[in-house]
Formats: C-alpha cells, sequence, structure tokens
C-alpha cells in the first residue's frame, strides 16, 4: 500500500499526463494481481463456483475500473486546487467524492446479486465481505496520505512564507 503514497506523490509531481498515465496503469495493475491472490486463497470456492465466480468478478472488475477512473480523475482535481481551494471548489469536489462512493456502493449491491443468484448467497456475501475490507484498506491508505483541506489556508502565516 505504500505504492499509494508514490502514486498521490508522483501525481503531484509528474510533469505529463502521459507518464501520470503510465504510472497508474502500473499501480492498477499490481494492485489487482494482489486483489486476485487474496480474494482467490480468501473465497476457497470450490471447483463448481470457480468458473462462474471469475467470469462474474471479471465483469465486475471493469465496470469497477471506470469508477476508479473517476476517483483518479477526482484525486487529481484534488491536488491541482490544493493551494488555492475555494468554497465552491471544495463543495464541487465534495459532490463528486459522493457521487464516485454512490457508484461504487451500487455496483457492489449490483454483482452481489449476480454472485449470490449465480452461485449461492454465501458466496456472494463472503465476496462482498472481502471487496468491501480489500476496499476499505485502500481507501484508508490513500486518505492518510492525503492533506487536508484548511480553512483559509492562503492567508495563513505557513502559507505567506512560500
Amino acid at each position: 500500500m505504500k505504492k499509494l503514497f508514490v502514486f498521490l506523490a508522483f501525481l503531484l509531481a509528474a510533469n505529463t499526463a502521459y507518464a501520470q498515465e503510465q504510472y497508474v496503469e502500473l499501480l492498477r495493475s499490481d494492485i489487482k494481481t494482489q486483489k486476485i491472490a487474496v480474494m482467490t486463497e480468501a473465497m476457497a470456492l470450490d471447483e463448481a463456483q470457480s468458473e462462474p465466480f471469475w467470469q462474474i468478478y471479471r465483469d465486475y472488475d471493469y465496470e469497477l475500473s471506470l469508477i476508479v477512473d473517476k476517483r483518479i480523475a477526482l484525486i487529481k482535481d484534488y491536488a491541482a486546487s490544493f493551494s488555492t481551494m475555494t468554497e465552491d471548489k471544495a463543495a464541487d469536489l465534495a459532490k463528486t467524492s459522493f457521487k464516485v462512493e454512490s457508484s461504487r456502493s451500487k455496483l457492489r449491491e449490483k454483482y452481489y446479486k449476480k454472485f449470490a443468484k449465480e452461485i449461492s448467497p454465501l458466496v456472494g456475501a463472503r465476496w462482498l465481505m472481502l471487496e468491501r475490507t480489500i476496499n476499505n484498506l485502500m481507501d484508508l491508505q490513500i486518505a492518510a496520505e492525503m492533506p487536508l483541506i484548511q480553512e483559509g489556508w492562503e492567508a495563513s502565516p505557513a502559507a505567506e512564507g512560500r
């Protein structure tokens, strides 16, 4: 998860959008590999469950990647606006954040229902628990590395010394 800190630092320091996108894809690939390894072990699927599970999971992962793209755009927007944050921009960022979170929650619900119907409610619930746990851990890591918006940041004594 330390890679997430490097990712955020890279976003702030990178000079080109191309370099940012390359790093995002590398990070995304590494996280997906680790996540699949955890899912494979923790799900403990039997042979009959494995094939339908991974077919459904691939569809879920694709849809999730579209939401993750929106979240990455939100983080980039936040980073670009951090030192000049206004009330309106903060409200806009919060509104977008709620939309992204809502989309992610709806997606999990949609795929829980698919897992429950195609395999079993127990498999669906196990997947949901793992998915939420993994996402919560990643969210916590990202949140821990992001600076909080400060009221009156531009007018603060620390800002004047820049």
